[in-house]
């Protein structure tokens, strides 16, 4: 079954690094043809680790094929990919790894080149301290980050370049959010622990557990029952910043998949409207809120264009998760590096600069908007904060401290890695009275 998983694993990498695809999208229905556990948890770190280091295998396979198969034969093309992978990152034992993936080319139905497979993973084997030397030469194939993002990172952090590009390229562990309406930390710790599950609680983060190794948290127990998500502690903050109080009326204005959303609701009585464009994206609203037994306001609508789902009731707290590059949480979806490209940032500022503008009308004036991004560039944070403050002249900036950080503009940004978190963009906007 270990050959039909790598096998597998092929056909997803390629769908997500040649066609384009998804990871998160392409990666679920595959994991639901394997019934083992083990095989599951090979299939997804092989196809994330695939994904995380295509820039730099990709670059490897040049040279060590006289004919590419990239178009050809795409998913053979990843499956020696993730043969270099398990050689180089998984640190299998060589001779295991070779042999699993010329089986794996026999079980997918490619055996007539299970011969050129096993030729060159060995001959990589036999020159592999030259050619990672070589390679490292080149700063898209030695950091496996593409051209124009490392250049934005030198550029927006250039005493942090080499530090974000290695937390992006280090896996993190899944970290929960403990439904404080169903469970405390301590209850959750100790029900992890009956089932070998090692996780203590994050030293500030009120909320939140850490997993000392990965693990299918959908299969837990404690999930099911909706007395854990899944949410890294960067993006549990926004509840603190929000700080949004009983009887409150709230809008989380780009609310999909619902997370920010349901632990807002977790952590107080408000009335609260969630805002969603695509109705697919809804769905996955409606899933979380019924596994973790809350209820709210949910309306499919653009944030962008309030005729359609405002009335004349204000907002005293109003949360804009605005849709970004995503370049604060690559080392949990790898593929942001395969798919983002440096003319999204442009539009994507323009798509953020559209909702603040649309959206301050909607806050009542001692009202607070809470501006977040997944993104560590300086065009979709601190710039876009700073040019919304410089127009709209009832907005002014609202202090605040974290336990980690940098001061950045008006806000604060998280960048991959600290504090074991993603990388985060907060600024916090009051409306005078």
């Amino acid at each position: 079954m270990r050959d039909d998983t790598r096998a597998l694993a092929a056909q997803v990498l390629a769908a997500v690094a040649i066609d384009g695809a998804s990871l998160r999208e392409a990666l679920a229905p595959a994991q639901t043809k394997l019934a083992d556990a083990r095989d599951r948890a090979l299939l997804t770190a092989l196809v994330n680790e695939g994904a995380r280091w295509w820039l730099r295998f990709d670059r490897a396979l040049a040279s060590l094929l006289d004919k590419p198969l990239r178009k050809r034969e795409p998913a053979l093309h990843a499956l020696l990919v993730l043969g270099l992978v398990q050689l180089e990152i998984l640190k299998l034992p060589p001779h295991a790894a070779v042999a699993a993936t010329v089986e794996a080319t026999r079980s997918s139905g490619r055996g007539g080149f299970a011969n050129l497979v096993n030729a060159v993973l060995r001959r990589w084997l036999r020159e592999r301290e030259t050619a990672n030397v070589q390679l490292d030469r080149d700063p898209q194939a030695r950091t496996a980050h593409p051209p124009w993002l490392i250049e934005a990172i030198a550029r927006d952090w250039p005493e942090h370049v080499d530090s974000i590009l290695v937390a992006n390229n280090t896996p993190a562990p899944p970290m929960l959010r403990v439904n404080r309406r169903r469970a405390t930390r301590d209850e959750i710790i100790a029900a992890l622990r009956t089932q070998g599950i090692d996780a203590h609680a994050h030293p500030w983060l009120r909320d939140a557990l850490v997993l000392d190794e990965n693990v299918d948290v959908a299969r837990l127990p404690a999930f099911g029952e909706g007395k854990v998500s899944v949410q890294d502690g960067a993006a549990q903050l926004a509840a603190d910043l929000l700080d949004a109080r009983d009887g409150m009326r709230v809008l989380d204005a780009c609310a999909a998949p619902g997370g920010k959303t349901c632990h807002l609701l977790e952590r107080s009585e408000v009335e609260l409207l969630a805002l969603e464009r695509e109705t697919s994206r809804a769905a996955r609203i409606r899933q979380n809120l019924r596994r973790l037994g809350l209820r709210c306001e949910l309306h499919i609508g653009d944030a962008g264009e309030p005729a359609s789902w405002r009335d004349s009731k204000p907002f005293d707290r109003i949360l804009l998760d605005a849709p970004c590059s995503a370049t604060g949480v690559i080392r949990r979806h790898p593929d942001i590096k395969l798919h983002r490209r440096a003319e999204d940032i442009p539009a994507l500022a323009r798509e953020q600069s559209r909702l603040l503008e649309a959206l301050w009308p909607s806050l009542k004036p001692g009202g607070r908007l809470l501006y977040a991004t997944c993104s560590i560039l300086r065009p979709e944070n601190e710039e876009m904060i700073e040019q919304f403050l410089r127009g709209q002249g009832d907005a002014q900036p609202m202090p605040f401290a974290l336990e980690i950080g940098h001061l950045a503009g008006s806000g604060r940004q998280i960048l991959p890695g600290m504090s074991g978190l993603d990388g985060m963009y907060y600024a916090v906007l009051e409306k005078r009275t």
